[in-house]
């Protein structure tokens, strides 16, 4: 149960929420994108291969969303998806409005 409250309260609690692993490079370039286009946004950076229950966390994540990959993106407690899709997202100019909107 600790494992499914952490990652729903960090959705919710949280407007850009990135389920991450330090040494992931995919992992890197969203956490960089996301926090320098939008410092003021209240961020939460789990890093799974840090945490004891990490595997857990990604396991529960997979259930929960379909995706095993990191990064696993939320924004506004919606499931956005890894790096790949932020960047692209940015491209299109539609990250801005994305996590300007309210929740």
């Amino acid at each position: 149960m600790a494992v499914k409250d952490l990652v729903e309260n960090s959705i919710a609690e949280n407007k850009i929420v990135i389920f991450s692993k330090t040494w992931c490079p995919y992992c890197k370039r969203a956490k960089a994108l996301l926090t320098s286009k939008f410092p003021d946004v209240q961020t939460k950076i789990v890093e799974l291969d840090e945490l004891d229950e990490g595997s857990a966390v990604q396991d529960y994540l997979e259930e929960k969303t379909s995706q095993r990959s990191v990064p696993n993106i939320f924004i506004n407690q919606k499931h956005v998806g890894g790096c790949d899709t932020v960047v692209g997202l940015d491209s299109q100019g539609k990250l801005a409005s994305l996590v300007s909107a309210s929740a």
